[in-house]
């Protein structure tokens, strides 16, 4: 039947140009994802390795952007050292080489402390790297308490000030290689439905031709900590993006939310992880604002699928990020920590099943 109505439609189309094709909401990741080898993993022994982010640069030439910290400083550093790497890759799967860092903190700015959450996507020949990063606010913090915060977490007296000035900021260059352009200011704010806190960006253009942002946040509404998403827009890549009034998503507690435009389906989609739930999720919008879970809603459990025919389980799996290459979903990827080892993980995702 479903196939009759699209055989109809498409006839209709082509005698009537002019009329709109619908939108529709039939992705199925969870039917295209392929398992992977573990010599793969994207790791390294003396770092965590956490947020990422796959473009292409050219035929046959990926670059492969990541977040990563000292195993030395503890897991709980992401919020104290955490700076963006860079690797190579002649396939999108890997192996990837020549990592080497591209960014840092900048001392006395809005950004002074960790680079964190990296996306990196590419808008009319320009390469936008979103990010986010905090600083100590009007109280200066030794690099001797920085570390103390990292590796005792978030019991340390100085790990609320860190989270709550945590803010999205973005890096633009000509080229992955950089010279990156900063700037002065984050690209948003705090506001409409979240306080506190802004983290967690993710940006994609939509058919309207402005730029499109989930953010996250803490939920206004609430006395404590909750975590919620909120929606922006702006005219520029480099913002500032106004927030929605009304929250993204708030039905279930989301993190890590990636963003991406369908111009198969006519469709925004974005991919998280479900917090305190074993599974990784999909929402989908008409609009960019107005938010609901997607036919196919549970994309996977949080285990890797290996080559051999088992199943590796792992203590989290997070930063969800879906690589799209011709406007079609090639690639799904994830931060995986097993153990006292965090590593990303690269699943090919089928190509007839698009």
């Amino acid at each position: 039947m479903n196939r009759l109505c699209s055989c109809v439609l498409g006839l209709l189309f082509f005698i009537y140009p002019g009329i709109a094709c619908p939108p529709t909401d039939d992705l199925d990741l969870s039917t295209m994802i392929q398992p992977v080898d573990s010599s793969s993993f994207i790791r390294n022994p003396a770092y965590y390795h956490w947020c990422h982010s796959i473009v292409k640069e050219s035929e046959n030439h990926y670059y492969l952007f990541y977040a990563r910290w000292p195993k030395s400083l503890g897991f709980y550093a992401w919020l104290t050292h955490s700076e963006i790497a860079l690797a190579e890759s002649d396939h999108i799967l890997g192996p990837y080489r020549n990592s080497r860092t591209i960014l840092l903190p900048r001392k006395d700015k809005w950004d002074a402390v960790t680079m964190h959450n990296v996306q990196v996507r590419r808008f009319h020949d320009k390469y936008y790297l979103y990010y986010t990063s905090t600083n100590t606010g009007a109280r200066p913090i030794t690099d001797s308490e920085l570390t103390s915060v990292g590796k005792q977490g978030y019991s340390h007296a100085l790990w609320g000030t860190l989270r709550s000035n945590q803010r999205p900021g973005v890096a633009v260059a000509e080229n992955p290689m950089g010279e990156w352009k900063r700037f002065d200011r984050p690209i948003v704010e705090p506001s409409g439905p979240i306080k506190n806190v802004a983290v967690n960006p993710t940006v994609c253009e939509g058919p309207d031709n402005k730029y499109h942002l989930i953010i996250k946040g803490d939920d206004v509404s609430s006395k404590t900590w909750r975590l919620i998403q909120a929606n922006g827009v702006s005219d520029s890549p480099e913002g500032p993006f106004v927030l929605e009034e009304k929250s993204a998503f708030s039905e279930i507690p989301s993190e890590d939310m990636f963003l991406w435009y369908d111009k198969k389906r006519l469709r925004y989609y974005a991919i998280f992880h479900s917090h305190g739930d074993n599974f990784i999720g999909l929402i989908t919008s008409t609009d960019g604002k107005s938010w609901e879970k997607a036919q196919n809603y549970k994309v996977c459990r949080k285990e890797i699928p290996l080559k051999d025919g088992t199943v590796m389980q792992v203590d989290r799996m997070e930063r969800p990020s879906v690589y799209i290459e011709d406007d079609l979903p090639k690639a799904l990827s994830f931060a995986v920590k097993k153990g006292d080892e965090s590593f990303i993980v690269i699943l090919p995702l089928k190509s007839n099943a698009e």
